[in-house]
């Protein structure tokens, strides 16, 4: 399947869609009602869709945080390079500046709930370091947040009410993305990984660090943030050379040495299965970046 940009939607789909404003004019969006309080938190639209097959996204323009909840059929997203399944009870929450591809499989209808960010320059993303990718989430209460939200936008829009779903409903987003339970020595393991991502790691230091075994490590890893230690590492990396490849005149093989790759084509390599572009496309595309996808 190619990762090109795509939008294909069924006639027999439904949609109930806000926007945070009205400067997007894409066809699917001109009949959503606008709610500038959305901007608040950095959410350019939202909603609720039923889309049976044939139902294939693929957003290549640069944009904010993704996030999407699954709540009934069955769905594929693409996530570090593969497709993986969604099915309700399971959300997806994609960072800044990553391809975003979906699609129904053929004979399915999949019922979801997302949620669209563009953090600016210098804002922190809902999508951390130590923010799940995949894993468990029961998404009724966002999708009644966003219902709500779309009634009380479409009718009396009532500047209390509208402000008070606004916020719930971000704050079911959250809640995903820095889970409550979560242990915090995981999040500190991650966060000095972050700030050393030249270094060689293993799976022993790092569990070393939070001072549980190699094997509790990993089942941490797989539950809190749906990745394995090495995907995780390997994505940290990627994202850390996304940054960089932002700034002028970083040549290809600097940036690779910056997170831990010696080798330049074993790193472009990587960069492209994971973001789904090569270093020097995904350049060029911040230099030309539309963020409004």
């Amino acid at each position: 399947m190619q990762l090109v940009e795509t939008d294909i939607r069924s006639d027999l789909s439904r949609s109930w869609v806000i926007r945070g404003n009205t400067h997007d004019n894409r066809d699917w969006l001109q009949s959503a009602p606008c709610c500038p309080q959305l901007e608040k938190y950095q959410v350019l639209h939202l909603g609720v869709a039923i889309m049976p097959a044939p139902f294939h996204i693929v957003r290549t323009n640069l944009g904010g945080s993704y996030f999407l909840a699954s709540l009934e059929g069955e769905g594929r997203v693409l996530v570090d390079g593969k497709w993986v399944a969604a099915v309700p009870g399971q959300a997806v929450l994609l960072p800044p500046r990553t391809l975003n591809a979906f699609f129904t499989p053929t004979g399915m209808t999949w019922k979801f709930c997302w949620i669209r960010y563009l953090e600016g320059e210098g804002q922190a993303p809902i999508a951390k370091a130590s923010s799940p990718v995949i894993a468990q989430y029961r998404g009724e209460a966002l999708e009644n947040a966003i219902l709500g939200l779309w009634h009380e936008s479409s009718g009396e829009r009532t500047p209390r009410m509208v402000d008070e779903w606004v916020h719930l409903v971000h704050a079911y987003a959250q809640r995903f993305a820095s889970p409550e339970k979560s242990d915090p020595r995981l999040a500190l393991v991650w966060k000095t990984v972050s700030q050393a991502l030249e270094r060689p790691w293993t799976v022993h230091e790092l569990a070393a660090m939070m001072h549980v075994s190699e094997k509790q490590f990993q089942r941490l890893c797989h539950k809190e943030l749906g990745r394995s230690p090495q995907q995780q590492l390997m994505w940290l990396r990627m994202r850390r050379a996304a940054e960089m490849l932002g700034e002028r005149n970083r040549k290809i093989s600097s940036v690779a040495m910056a997170v831990g790759y010696r080798n330049p084509f074993v790193f472009s390599s990587t960069f492209k299965r994971i973001l789904g572009w090569s270093p020097s496309e995904y350049a060029g595309r911040l230099r030309g970046e539309t963020s409004n996808r």
